[in-house]
């Protein structure tokens, strides 16, 4: 589902598209509640249909929520539109880690603060992550974002205290 600019979500107002992939297309929004940009990801229709996927979208969004931490991504809320499950994040300015490294090796120094914050997230989450789920935000503050960090806090759900 291709979301234009304007098009209302709940409390939320489309802006922008920031990127597609196989787990779904996100896009920036602003949140007329909170007058804040947010970070909203709608689920392919295909994933859309299986309910297995399905109930397993809702718990990832569930125990990444639960989660507290300044280098894990926040999420906010998650709902459905027009038959499209949707998550809202906090929207993250930057690159992620994986377009950082396309420049090449980064210095020393930035390479030891990234792997410190990286693993303090991860070590908040007790998981593993690939370098195309990690963000380097605009004032080079690493967080762990979206999807495939929660589909691997769902694997490992049992330390994860979260409502399920």
């Amino acid at each position: 589902m291709t979301l234009t600019s304007g098009t209302k979500v709940g409390p939320y107002e489309i802006q922008s598209p920031l990127g597609a992939g196989g787990m779904g297309e996100v896009y920036r929004a602003r949140d007329s509640r909170l007058g804040r940009d947010v970070a909203i990801k709608v689920l392919p229709e295909v994933l859309a249909r299986d309910a297995e996927r399905l109930r397993r979208f809702e718990t990832e969004a569930r125990a990444v929520a639960a989660l507290n931490h300044p280098n894990i991504l926040s999420i906010h809320d998650i709902g459905t539109y027009n038959g499209a499950p949707y998550l809202v994040s906090e929207c993250l300015e930057g690159r992620s880690l994986r377009q950082e490294l396309e420049g090449g090796a980064l210095p020393l120094r930035r390479a030891v603060e990234y792997a410190r914050e990286i693993a303090q997230g991860l070590a908040a989450a007790h998981v593993d992550l690939g370098g195309e789920h990690l963000a380097v935000g605009r004032d080079e503050e690493d967080v762990v974002e979206g999807q495939a960090f929660a589909e691997l806090v769902v694997e490992h759900e049992h330390l994860v205290r979260a409502p399920v």
